[in-house]
């Protein structure tokens, strides 16, 4: 996306937690030249904020409180979708996305009261949403496992934020940040046995989690290869261009979530080569084992699309055909 990997692990990792020169790490001793790998921390999901006022903490637990406890128990036999939709970046684009890619995934899977959204503002008016971070996510997703039956239900979990080579970012302006690697979030949906899952990652270099988080049960899908950078991260957006494609315009319409990603992907690669872009090369894995719970959530589709809202991606092509990463 807009910014590079660079620039993410230095303002999430070096930047924010600890020194990143090489002069600095070899004059550390071994054990804290472990501590202090980016690769390590972000396996971890470490997490720093800074100078939170009390009152701050308490009103996000609150609403982070709020957010899960309205979520509605499964119903027994019936395959029920809880959808998360995370922005773990503060810049509005981020919030917009996540926010209607709930709407968008919960009208699709029939999980309207099975559905929490975790973002920052949208930069246009107030929310009162809990933000998306580590820890909000963790909750989530052990609040989902509680209500759901493994053996039936589905999460359904939708990431939009800025990315690296070993992980996508946290980062609350100057306040907040980590890293969240594909081993941490295998670990946290292995820990709560949540087998039946529809990921989908939206930043740059998502294509690390594809691997890592494929399973017999899931389908994961992703908005760039594990050494390509996506598009369209820019704060005046309402989306990025694979959050356009993905959600905004393929995920909209009755149709397999094969077919979605198939037209999805052809809409991404028809932009960049408008804006004579590198590929990005948005990547997916199906499990075998997932039609199994797949087939009767699309039986359940709305059979009415719904039109796309908010300001096309392509509206910053030539932005991104500035920066090309």
């Amino acid at each position: 996306m807009k910014r590079g990997w660079w620039t993410i692990a230095g303002l999430a990792i070096a930047g924010a937690m600890m020194p990143a020169s090489a002069q600095m790490i070899r004059a550390l001793p071994p054990r804290q030249q472990v501590l202090d790998d980016p690769v390590t921390r972000a396996n971890g999901a470490a997490q720093l904020e800074r100078d939170r006022p009390a009152r701050w903490a308490l009103t996000e637990h609150r609403r982070l409180e709020k957010a899960l406890a309205g979520l509605q128990p499964q119903r027994k036999g019936v395959v029920d979708a809880y959808v998360v939709s995370v922005a773990l970046d503060s810049d509005p684009v981020f919030g917009r996305e996540a926010r209607e890619a709930g709407r968008v995934l919960a009208r699709r899977y029939d999980a309207v009261g099975r559905t929490v959204v975790l973002a920052s503002g949208d930069g246009r008016e107030p929310v009162a949403t809990p933000r998306g971070s580590p820890d909000t996510l963790a909750a989530a997703l052990a609040r989902v496992a509680e209500l759901m039956n493994p053996a039936e239900d589905v999460l359904v979990l939708y990431a939009t934020t800025h990315g690296a080579p070993f992980g996508i970012a946290y980062t609350d302006g100057e306040m907040g940040s980590a890293m969240i690697s594909p081993h941490w979030l295998r670990n946290v949906l292995g820990e709560l046995g949540i087998r039946n899952r529809l990921l989908i990652v939206s930043a740059c270099f998502s294509g690390i989690f594809v691997a890592p988080l494929s399973s017999d049960e899931g389908v994961v899908l992703s908005a760039a290869s594990s050494n390509r950078t996506s598009f369209g991260c820019v704060s005046e957006n309402d989306w990025t261009f694979f959050g356009d494609a993905m959600i905004n315009h393929a995920l909209r319409k009755p149709q397999p979530i094969a077919a979605a990603f198939a037209e999805a992907r052809s809409l991404v690669g028809d932009w960049e080569a408008r804006g004579s872009l590198i590929p990005s090369e948005p990547q997916s894995s199906f499990g075998p084992g997932a039609a199994r719970w797949l087939a009767p959530l699309e039986a359940r589709m709305p059979k009415v699309a719904t039109a796309s809202v908010g300001r096309p991606a392509t509206e910053a092509l030539n932005v991104a055909s500035r920066n090309n990463h």
